[in-house]
């Protein structure tokens, strides 16, 4: 799975959490409408309820802070496999000398991901679009109409069409007047022009632009949608209640009626332009409402206050589930045991966060001896052995040579380790994976960077689980796959006669940018000790930070091998 496969799962995600994001948001404002309802004429709280969902969006869309990362990211030569294998477990087919990045593993969720980018690419184009294109009619209707002698700041320009008054313009505000505004009653036209000129002033039109733009970026959640509806139903409120404040009744009946004439003389409204104008005929019956009971528009400021407050509740709640702030999330000391009986499953010792998932980095390796032996990549001790290639990761002198399977598993060698996942390809991989019920099971970080700080992630009991079926036999492999992976992983006999056969992994904790805390690493020891047919199996897992400079797995391996026979001895 390429890196631009990555970026779309991770905007398909984004999207998703844009949608609950939306959900939230607009159910909290419509319960706390109902309970102060006062607080539908605030147009802080619908814009910022637009803000707070598309900031959700944009926040999903940063690349979370990995537990744990290796560096530098690496391709495979699939090419060199085929060369160093027998003829016949040789790759065919158009996987062969490809990239094992590329070659066949394209899932079904990049699929999904690329068809939803297409999707979204096509609907913002579209919403873009409409916005050009009312502002075209716009931009028409202005240089058809004549200037006109207003004591007004904007330029005012009466036009020949059936269009109700329109204020358009953030940046050079105009104010359009239909012809047949002259035909109305002088005070009602004096009303509905000082109605547009208090949208001016108020500077709804930049309220307007902005919560337009918001609703373009997110335009396929609905509830971006409802809340702009509210803005600017909010924002006709704010200019009823400025326009009409301090006057008689006599001209609050003169308003409405003005209201009412102009949604009789409009014929059309432009649609898609960023523009204030029209009466809508849902809406006209609640204007006049308000218009004749001003007391309904009390308690504003109450209504200011409590609408923020709700959307900062719901802002701080999806920041708290913001997979990019996930590195404040990590316990400051991980630090697990975990030892259990392996033909009962009865747990022995079990210290410490034995249930948070890591990468597995080079334990993941028990797996690949596995899967290789029981695919029939990999044949003996020593077969195949494969030559070192220019562009394979060299990060250990060790790994600058050719290698075979013992030298493999002894030196941890990744490249050795990729090509053997390269043969097996994403689906073979995912199957095996799935019948081991192996951690979180995810490869979307490729067939060949998966388990290195990337989307495969293992914990301590999951490790041990495993574990116990490997030395049970119960994954329903080959017999050679049991007894090769056994032999590869076999270590010295411990002085009170106990056999070891583990493994160890390393990760370096990534930081991040402009850190200044130490860097720290993953240290796995994972395995099982036999002994006069008693079988313990262990997982031993730690997040070091005393240690920079040395790999913390090697050096956890030296540590719990020390305490290993008292313990095993104990239990």
């Amino acid at each position: 799975m390429t890196a631009l496969d990555q970026l779309a799962i991770r905007f398909l995600f984004a999207s998703a959490g844009c949608l609950a994001a939306g959900l939230a948001v607009w159910g909290a404002t419509r319960l706390a409408r109902r309970a102060l309802p006062a607080l539908g004429m605030q147009r802080s709280t619908w814009l910022l309820g637009q803000a707070a969902i598309a900031a959700t969006f944009l926040l999903l869309l940063i690349a979370p802070a990995r537990q744990a990362e290796m560096q530098p990211v690496f391709e495979v030569d699939v090419s060199a496999v085929a060369a160093s294998l027998p003829a016949a477990l040789a790759p065919s087919g158009p996987a062969a000398g490809m990239p094992a990045t590329i070659a066949g593993e394209r899932s079904w969720l990049a699929w999904l991901a690329w068809a939803w980018v297409s999707i979204y690419a096509c609907g913002l184009a579209w919403m873009v679009g409409r916005l050009w294109q009312g502002q075209r009619i716009v931009q028409r209707l202005m240089r058809c109409g004549a200037p006109q002698a207003y004591p007004a700041h904007p330029a005012v320009i009466e036009v020949d069409a059936p269009i109700p008054p329109m204020l358009v313009g953030p940046f050079k505000p105009r104010l359009l007047l239909p012809r047949g505004l002259r035909d109305i009653d002088p005070l009602q036209r004096e009303l509905i022009v000082a109605h547009e000129l208090t949208h001016w002033r108020r500077g709804d039109l930049w309220w307007l632009t902005v919560g337009a733009g918001l609703q373009a970026l997110c335009w396929f959640n609905p509830a971006m949608r409802l809340l702009r509806e509210r803005l600017a139903w909010a924002q006709e409120l704010g200019c009823d209640r400025d326009v009409l404040r301090g006057r008689p009744p006599l001209e609050r009946r003169a308003y409405a009626a003005a209201l009412v004439a102009q949604l009789r003389m409009q014929h059309r409204t432009v649609n898609g332009a960023l523009a204030f104008g029209g009466v809508s005929p849902d809406t006209l019956a609640a204007r006049v409402e308000l218009i004749r009971a001003p007391g309904a528009a009390r308690h504003a400021a109450w209504a200011r206050g409590a609408g923020l407050a709700i959307l900062a509740l719901a802002f701080g709640g999806n920041l708290a589930l913001q997979p990019a702030l996930a590195w404040s999330d990590q316990p400051a000391r991980l630090d697990c045991t975990l030892m259990l009986d392996a033909a009962s499953g009865a747990p022995l010792v079990e210290q410490g966060d034995c249930d948070v998932r890591a990468t597995p980095a080079s334990t993941f390796n028990i797996v690949v001896s596995l899967m290789g032996y029981d695919a029939g990549i990999l044949v003996d001790a020593h077969t195949p052995a494969l030559p070192f290639r220019k562009g394979y990761v060299d990060w250990l002198p060790a790994w600058r040579t050719t290698t075979d399977p013992t030298g493999w598993i002894r030196n941890s060698t990744v490249w050795y380790a990729q090509q053997v996942t390269a043969r097996l390809g994403l689906d073979g991989l995912q199957s095996y994976l799935q019948r081991f019920d192996y951690g979180n099971r995810d490869l979307s970080g490729g067939v060949t960077d998966a388990w290195i700080g990337s989307s495969l992630q293992i914990s301590a009991q999951e490790q041990a689980a495993f574990l116990r079926k490997v030395v049970n036999r119960e994954l329903g492999l080959n017999a050679q796959a049991y007894d090769m992976t056994a032999t590869l992983l076999r270590l010295p006999t411990l002085p009170n006669g106990w056999d070891v056969y583990a493994k160890t992994g390393t990760a370096v904790l990534d930081r991040p940018k402009g850190s200044q805390d130490p860097p720290r690493s993953y240290g796995w020891f994972v395995g099982w000790a036999s002994k006069e047919g008693r079988t313990i199996v262990f997982a031993r897992l730690i997040l070091d930070r005393e240690n920079p400079d040395r790999a913390a797995g090697p050096l956890l391996k030296e540590a719990f091998l020390r305490e290993l026979p008292a313990r095993l001895d104990a239990l």
